[in-house]
């Protein structure tokens, strides 16, 4: 799969963090914006990790 994967996760990292800020502006409840920042902050580091050397051993 390539850098496909670890690229596509960051890309849903980007998504997230623009919808955890659309959520905050609109005035969400905090339990929706504080999941939505969790996922963007766990698909930043699962992208990134994926990406270091040696990740796909």
């Amino acid at each position: 799969m390539g850098a496909a994967l670890p690229t596509l996760l960051l890309v849903l990292a980007g998504v997230l963090v623009g919808g955890t800020w659309s959520l905050y502006r609109q005035g969400a409840a905090r339990s929706a914006v504080v999941v939505t920042a969790l996922l963007a902050v766990l698909a930043t580091v699962g992208g990134v990790l994926w990406l270091l050397p040696g990740g796909d051993a």
